[in-house]
């Protein structure tokens, strides 16, 4: 799967048939997002246990990392569902 094209096109705005190339890069991040998200997707896997084990068979920093990236992934999803419900726009006229 994967994220973004790896070319993206665009027209140059001159009037002729000129079109630029740009190479887009998927970053490690998103690389490493989109593989836990494949692994969480097997629904045969108990996510209690699994984070049981987080928390035993990793180092004490590994599980606030992890737990990092959740919350920082609650606030992302949160920020876009505002956005999206346009919550955020207290103008009265």
């Amino acid at each position: 799967m994967t994220l973004a094209p790896l070319f993206t096109f665009w027209y140059n705005g001159q009037g002729d048939d000129m079109t630029r190339f740009r190479q887009t890069r998927i970053t490690k991040e998103e690389r490493v997002a989109v593989r836990i998200g494949e692994l969480l997707s097997d629904f045969r896997l108990d996510l209690e246990s699994l984070g049981y084990y987080i928390a035993r068979a990793n180092p004490y920093v590994i599980y606030r990392r992890f737990e990092n990236v959740a919350e920082s992934a609650l606030a992302e999803r949160e920020g876009v569902e505002n956005n999206r419900m346009d919550i955020n726009n207290d103008r009265l006229f």
